[in-house]
């Protein structure tokens, strides 16, 4: 493991993420809205949520999606590679971090996304904010079949970013 990416673990408390990497919540606002479903109950939940996320030289971010809006904040380490499948099956790649100097990226709603250190010598630490804010049971990750069901045209790279079903 890069020393620089154990400090940053150890540091700021870091734990394992479902969809690979580590993280840790460090911003739940105290405010609450109501968010209706179809089912007439009510779901609450916080304005905003934010997380440091860290992945490390081969670590992935597997395909996932949320209910709501993402922003990424670049912090520290290398370059990151987004992959993202909207609602229309339309593949981009985002390079993001220090070297494309773009440092902040929002990844829309009910879209499927991946991600990938380039360098795999290295980490990446970024922040991630959810607005309205996060909550597991807003979080799909990608069962692999389902996903290339839907887009077959991807198959390499959701092959590539999701694990065996």
């Amino acid at each position: 493991m890069n020393d620089k990416a154990k400090y940053y673990i150890e540091k700021l408390d870091l734990n394992k993420h479902p969809e690979g990497g580590y993280y840790k919540e460090v911003y739940r606002s105290g405010e609450h809205f109501i968010i209706p479903d179809y089912s007439l109950s009510k779901k609450k939940r916080n304005y905003s949520t934010s997380i440091y996320f860290l992945l490390e030289g081969n670590d992935k971010s597997n395909f996932h999606k949320l209910n709501s809006d993402e922003i990424w904040h670049f912090y520290d380490g290398s370059d990151l590679r987004i992959f993202i499948i909207d609602e229309f099956g339309n593949l981009s790649e985002i390079l993001f971090g220090k070297e494309n100097e773009v440092f902040q990226f929002t990844i829309k709603k009910d879209c499927w996304f991946a991600a990938e250190v380039i360098n795999k010598n290295s980490f990446s630490l970024i922040g991630c904010t959810v607005s309205p804010g996060f909550d597991f049971e807003d979080f799909e990750l990608a069962k692999r079949d389902q996903l290339i069901k839907l887009f077959p045209q991807h198959e390499a790279v959701i092959r590539k970013f999701t694990r065996v079903d």
